[in-house]
């Protein structure tokens, strides 16, 4: 107990920091995630071809390397100048929106094909298809592959650490300079990274009881 009272200002710091980067992560990768997802079940071909370059890009593309990109590349390309913190937040966004689109895109041919169809018989656009009738539908069949994304992504955050964002994932290495047991500060790092994907599963599980599909 004494690292975790004793550095408690690095836990609170760290942690805050993490909790902001998920936050930021999770809502922007599930919005742009979707639209990406759109994309690639889209009759246009060229949106088709763009989604499903994107997706094998990204998906292939190490996080490490996607931070190292906006952490030392993108400063140099002298475009708008952006915190770090922003910038892991783009870096996290762009790599897990590429795996939330297959999840979305796997919800949406769970839904019948009638549904579409029917659809567009009464008129409606395939925007409108997609976001009134498909995607509501769809949501059901997501739930515990996204809930397994999001809990993947705030894990994930630990890595910024390394590109100049205090989180979570830094807290070792002030612990060391401090002189304190670094094994002991990390178990209490893991324990409250348990903490923080309990309430991710237990919605998880609350949603999938509630909309789970009879298979």
């Amino acid at each position: 107990m004494d690292v975790l009272l004793d550095n408690l200002d690095l836990y609170v710091g760290g942690f805050a920091g993490t909790i902001g980067l998920f936050v930021v992560a999770a809502i922007g990768s599930l919005l742009l995630g979707t639209l990406v997802a759109g994309m690639r079940v889209s009759p246009v071909p060229a949106l088709r071809a763009f989604g499903t370059g994107y997706v094998t890009i990204l998906r292939n593309t190490p996080l490490t390397l996607v931070l190292f990109f906006f952490a030392f590349a993108y400063p140099r390309l002298e475009l708008v100048q952006l915190s770090f913190f922003a910038l892991a937040s783009v870096g996290l966004i762009l790599y897990t929106a590429a795996f939330v689109c297959e999840v979305v895109r796997s919800g949406v041919n769970t839904v019948p094909v009638g549904q579409a169809e029917a659809s567009r018989a009464l008129g409606f656009t395939f925007t409108q298809t997609l976001g009134q009738v498909v995607l509501p539908q769809a949501v059901r069949a997501t739930v515990p592959p996204m809930t397994n994304i999001q809990i993947a992504l705030l894990k994930n955050t630990t890595i910024a650490s390394g590109f100049s964002v205090f989180q979570a994932g830094g807290i070792y290495q002030n612990l060391s300079e401090r002189g304190y047991n670094v094994l002991v500060g990390l178990l209490w790092v893991a324990l409250i990274f348990v903490i923080l994907v309990a309430p991710l599963t237990w919605l998880q599980r609350r949603l999938d009881a509630r909309w789970g599909v009879a298979r």
